[in-house]
């Protein structure tokens, strides 16, 4: 379950980065983000959709934290 928890937590983590990103027309991180956003969700659909309670809490938590660091992240970059 830890494997599913990191697929969700850096997909997000992306995500966020990527919003923050877009927010200050920052193009590299842009790019760099897109990419590895549309990478891991190839990854993780089948793993995810046929999942039982605990592993959809398990990937939710994770996507949880890896928004929380990647603004985190974003912000840090962009200082």
């Amino acid at each position: 379950m830890i494997r599913l928890f990191l697929t969700a937590y850096f997909q997000v983590l992306l995500v966020s980065a990527n919003t923050y990103f877009i927010s200050r027309i920052a193009w590299i991180g842009i790019a760099v983000c897109c990419f590895g956003i549309s990478y891991l969700w190839t990854l993780n659909v089948k793993k995810i959709s046929a999942g039982k309670t605990s592993e959809r809490i398990t990937y939710s938590t994770g996507a949880m934290l890896g928004g929380l660091t990647g603004v985190l992240i974003g912000n840090f970059i962009m200082l």
